[in-house]
């Protein structure tokens, strides 16, 4: 693809990034999408997954999945997978380009991937390789950008670059996971929005009030509105 930018770039872009955001703070919007994937992984009710992380970036999460099996994380982000792998030692940490990296044939029985998929040229040979991992019947759990509230209702800066943008809805997520998956779940997290009304449904000073009296109520019921910043995906691969 002429536009994609080239893989060096894509490296430089993500050892940046990663190293001024996640790996300082975590966003609200990494908390909630990590407490609904461990709450699919509560569910399985198993502690010994084999278990990889696809574009983990600063490997945060991947401790954490750990008190569920064996972990591999993996991330374009070489200098910043090398901090991570000296935080976590107990973690397998992997630094490359993932559509060229041989992670092993049906090797996992979960795969995990957070905001990824609108950062890849080929987004079907993604979907692909993802399944490829997987063992016949394990679990994705993805992670994505809501391309409805991002354009409708946020004002997001331009690509930088380096860095891949391709937002999908819910019905494209769904067309993209059915050839290789069995989808059981999506849904949206996280309302946010700077512009427009939604702006002030969303914001703090309306909602502080709304939150003391309901607890978050309003939030759910704005994430099952399909209003939330990310869309969760939960899928079976195809016996």
């Amino acid at each position: 693809m002429a536009d994609v930018a080239p893989m060096p770039l894509q490296q430089s872009f993500w050892n940046s990034w990663n190293a001024t955001h996640n790996e300082a703070a975590l966003r609200d919007v990494s908390i909630r999408q990590a407490e609904i994937v461990c709450g699919w992984l509560d569910g399985i009710g198993r502690r010994d997954l084999d278990i990889v992380e696809v574009g983990c970036g600063t490997g945060w999460l991947c401790p954490r999945l750990a008190q569920y099996g064996r972990v591999t994380g993996t991330d374009l982000s070489d200098q910043v997978l090398a901090r991570a792998q000296r935080r976590a030692p107990h973690v397998t940490y992997v630094a490359g380009d993932f559509m060229s990296l041989d992670l092993g044939a049906e090797a996992f029985d979960v795969l995990v991937t957070l905001e990824v998929l609108s950062h890849v040229a080929d987004q079907p040979a993604f979907v692909r390789k993802l399944a490829g991992h997987l063992r016949p019947g394990g679990l994705l759990m993805m992670a994505t950008q809501n391309r409805f509230v991002l354009e409708r209702f946020n004002d997001v800066p331009p690509p930088s670059p380096g860095q891949l943008r391709r937002w999908v809805d819910r019905r494209e997520l769904r067309a993209l996971l059915d050839p290789e998956f069995v989808v059981r779940e999506v849904f949206s997290v996280t309302p946010k929005a700077n512009r427009g009304v939604m702006r002030l449904v969303n914001s703090s000073r309306v909602n502080r009030p709304v939150r003391a009296l309901l607890g978050d109520r309003v939030e759910r019921l704005k994430e099952r509105m399909g209003l939330g910043w990310t869309l969760m995906a939960l899928a079976e691969r195809r016996r």
